[in-house]
């Protein structure tokens, strides 16, 4: 059956409506941060989130310790590993199981779940889970609870196989499929318009260190160009693809991706992309990961609060 897929040039023709709603889903961020008191990591107009994959190291992988982590880190807004939050929400182990727990579990708990987050000034904006390949069923399980968590869309890897899957349930669902990347640009012949045309439910959720690392091209030229399709970024900083030590992570402010000029973009336009520290540099022993986002999220702060070029 021949894939029906919507022509790259037609983009900006149906972006309008996309941006209208990603902004709109992040001005609820903001309110919902109010409401909870602050919302602690909004810099300028910019909000700095973090994945929760960056508190992969601390002992206590339960939803409540993530939680504290990110409440003592200073961030305001996350994107939610699917993992612990199905853990929380009484997943059982079987995989039979799961699939009928998926069918049937109330999103009440997805709703506390959110209201835990938000009563602590944490919003979750996207929540991953890996459900390219899960029954139908499964999959508008995973949109319900996206929507019962406040949350734009679910984010996983890029992919075709993806993208054909889930452009029908996130059209049917109102939500958006937030595509990540890794190495993948540095593929030759390699763009994400191709996967964006699958549907205007597209969005990316672009890895500006990984992009750099194996291009070395300046993200900001894909920034340019997609920031309509673009919900968020992950930031992370590493030496380019042509260093003594390439694609390599490193502390904020000592490899060789451009986050200071990403940052500074984002704030001129006043883009509605929220930005995602992505903790993936070696934790030295005496440090931890709520220690390091913390000094991430600073990093930010300075960046963008000091009108640095």
């Amino acid at each position: 059956m021949k894939k029906k897929l919507f022509k790259t040039k037609k983009l900006h023709s149906f972006a309008l409506p996309g941006i209208i709603l990603v902004f709109s889903l992040c001005l609820g961020f903001l309110v919902n941060g109010c409401v909870s008191g602050k919302n602690k990591s909004n810099f300028q107009g910019v909000q700095i989130g973090t994945i929760t994959y960056s508190y992969r190291s601390m002992p206590d992988q339960s939803l409540p310790a993530i939680l504290d982590y990110a409440v003592k880190s200073g961030i305001g807004s996350v994107e939610l590993m699917g993992t612990p939050l199905e853990a929380y929400a009484g997943i059982p182990e079987d995989r039979e199981e799961i699939k009928e727990w998926r069918k049937t579990v109330s999103m009440d708990k997805f709703k506390n779940i959110r209201k835990m987050f938000n009563d602590k000034g944490v919003n979750i904006h996207i929540v991953k889970m890996r459900c390219r390949r899960w029954t139908d069923e499964e999959i508008d399980y995973a949109f319900n609870v996206c929507r019962a968590l406040g949350a734009m869309g679910i984010t996983m890897e890029i992919s075709e196989e993806a993208a054909e899957r889930l452009a029908p349930f996130a059209e049917k669902h109102n939500l958006y499929v937030i595509f990540h990347n890794h190495g993948q640009p540095g593929t030759p012949g390699f763009n994400f318009e191709k996967f964006l045309a699958y549907s205007p439910k597209m969005m990316l959720n672009f890895d500006v260190g990984h992009f750099y690392g194996a291009t070395g091209t300046h993200p900001n030229v894909i920034l340019e160009k997609l920031h309509e399709r673009i919900a968020s970024i992950h930031i992370k900083d590493k030496t380019g693809p042509d260093a003594a030590e390439p694609d390599t992570n490193r502390p904020f402010g000592q490899g060789d991706t451009p986050v200071t000029e990403i940052l500074n973009l984002i704030k001129e336009k006043q883009w509605p992309i929220v930005c995602d520290i992505e903790l993936e540099y070696p934790v030295s022993e005496d440090s931890n990961a709520i220690t390091e986002v913390a000094k991430c999220v600073e990093y930010c702060r300075n960046v963008l609060e000091n009108d640095t070029e």
